[in-house]
């Protein structure tokens, strides 16, 4: 057998101190799949002392994250730090600098500097893998840059984020509300202190911005991705879903057409049917659509210590047999990037309204003078001159047209509170 591949590890948080459990535990199969023994011969963490649950006497501790790229031992950096920028930028620019492969878990990084980090490993001619900095476990990059290949990509979407599915589907479940879940969430562990990093869709977004490079072969472009989060999701919202066939995910959305590449997260509506509104509580989902393979879906758990350092020491292994795929796949498409306001697609509204003639009336009004035509229409109950919700689905129009009209309509007197909109997604 080969010579041992010795690695690196910036940050030994939960998914550091998995990767350092994986290659205790699995060290036999890692090694007769990766042809040689993957070891660890350095590490960096902010805290010496803190227990970790697995030993580190016999290693090398670097207090600055930086010095594992000029550390002679050290043949893979493996960045577990977290954050677009500081240390972790840092260490991997030093370590391409230096000739040395890099394993990152680090979607923000990515998301922010993927084209100038791309750019410099492959001048280096140094591997850049990130498996582990979408969608966890599942092997999303894999798939969409290898087992994909042969494909034009038309479209990549997902659930992204676990923290997000988790709340929408607890809501769903229980009938809570949303800031009642999200402090459930926060105690269990799901969510963080402070949440808004995945509430607001920006974790999604990075992830999102990374897919759309590999599935379009373009440079990651994080600043054209349309982003809502669920903070606005309702337990009202999820029940009218319900009784029309949807429910309601945090989605990211890449497409490709004749106009460009659009990029968007926000909540939508998928029907019930669809297999991504069957992935529930803390799991993700990537879809996939090809011109010859169709469409193909990858579920599994998208955080956490396992399913995290199993991408990473996935991504060991093929450095450690020599694999290595360019960064986004070859030469760059320089497609136009398409703004949120020409997405065209069908749309959920809900209005809180005055019980009182006249105010449909004036809603349908607003909506024909936008070319907006109407699917359905929901109104339970009346309660004269008290507030009574209703729910109106369109056909397919435009964004912009949809926001003027919204505007009008939510200048209605009649009309109490902000449209809920959300976006109903045929995936």
């Amino acid at each position: 057998m080969s010579k041992p591949l010795s690695i690196g590890i910036a940050g030994l948080g939960t998914v550091g101190a998995g990767v350092l459990k994986l290659l205790a535990e699995n060290g036999d199969i890692v090694a007769a799949r990766a042809g040689r023994p993957v070891t660890v011969g350095a590490v960096s963490a902010r805290t010496r002392g803190r227990d970790r649950g697995v030993a580190l006497d016999a290693l090398r501790w670097h207090d600055d994250p930086v010095a594992l790229a000029g550390d002679p031992g050290v043949d893979v950096v493996v960045e577990l730090i977290g954050g677009s920028d500081g240390p972790a930028r840092a260490l991997v620019e030093a370590a391409i600098a230096a000739g040395k492969p890099v394993v990152t878990a680090n979607k923000a990084l990515l998301a922010v500097h993927g084209a100038a980090i791309a750019e410099m490993a492959e001048a280096h001619r140094v591997p850049l893998a990130f498996e582990a900095a979408v969608a966890g476990g599942i092997p999303a990059i894999k798939g969409l840059r290898e087992g994909l290949a042969a494909n034009r990509l038309k479209r990549v979407a997902g659930i992204l984020n676990g923290t997000c599915n988790y709340i929408l589907t607890t809501m769903r479940e229980q009938g809570r509300e949303f800031g009642d879940v999200l402090a459930e969430a926060q105690a269990l562990g799901y969510a963080e202190a402070d949440p808004s990093f995945d509430i607001d869709g920006v974790d999604a977004a990075h992830k999102l911005a990374i897919l759309a490079a590999l599935a379009f072969g373009r440079p990651v472009d994080f600043d054209a991705v349309h982003v809502e989060g669920i903070r606005e999701v309702t337990a009202m919202d999820i029940a009218f879903a319900g009784e029309l066939g949807y429910r309601i995910k945090l989605l990211g959305i890449a497409g490709r057409d004749e106009a460009g590449i659009s990029a968007r997260v926000h909540p939508c509506m998928v029907p019930v049917a669809a297999p991504i509104a069957r992935v529930d509580g803390v799991f993700n989902a990537v879809v996939a659509e090809g011109d010859f393979v169709g469409r193909v879906m990858l579920e599994g758990r998208g955080a956490g210590a396992g399913p995290t350092a199993s991408a990473v020491v996935a991504d060991l292994i093929d450095i450690a047999r020599g694999r290595h795929t360019p960064v986004w796949g070859g030469a760059l498409d320089a497609a136009s990037a398409v703004p949120m306001e020409r997405h065209r697609g069908a749309y959920y509204l809900r209005l809180m309204v005055l019980d009182r003639p006249g105010v449909i009336a004036d809603v349908t009004g607003i909506l024909r003078d936008g070319a907006i035509s109407l699917e359905s229409m929901l109104q339970r109950g009346r309660a004269p001159g008290e507030a009574v919700p209703v729910v109106l689905t369109t056909h397919d129009c435009e964004e912009a047209a949809m926001r003027a009209a919204l505007d009008r309509i939510a200048g209605l007197d009649a009309v109490l509170e902000k449209p809920a909109l959300i976006r109903i997604e045929a995936l």
